[in-house]
């Protein structure tokens, strides 16, 4: 089985950051960018993946979802490659 948990962080385009769960990646960015996704994107489209992580299970892929949304700003840009 492959995975198909996938945790992600999303650049907006206010330069905030957005971390979200989804069985389809390319799918749910586009939801984001149409402005059918999550209340806190709408207002900030264009969005871009800088991170994703792949998950065996939807617990798991929770509960590090979770984890990343914990971190101060500064520890995420570092988990994402930037600054």
């Amino acid at each position: 089985m492959s995975a198909s948990h996938v945790v992600y962080v999303l650049s907006c385009a206010d330069d905030s950051l957005y971390t979200g769960y989804t069985t389809d990646l390319e799918r749910r960015v586009a939801e984001h960018n149409a402005g059918e996704g999550a209340k806190y994107t709408r207002g900030r489209t264009p969005v871009a993946v800088v991170h994703s992580e792949s998950h065996e299970s939807r617990s798991a892929a929770l509960s590090r979802e979770y984890e990343i949304k914990q971190l101060s700003r500064a520890r995420k840009l570092e988990l994402v490659g930037g600054e």
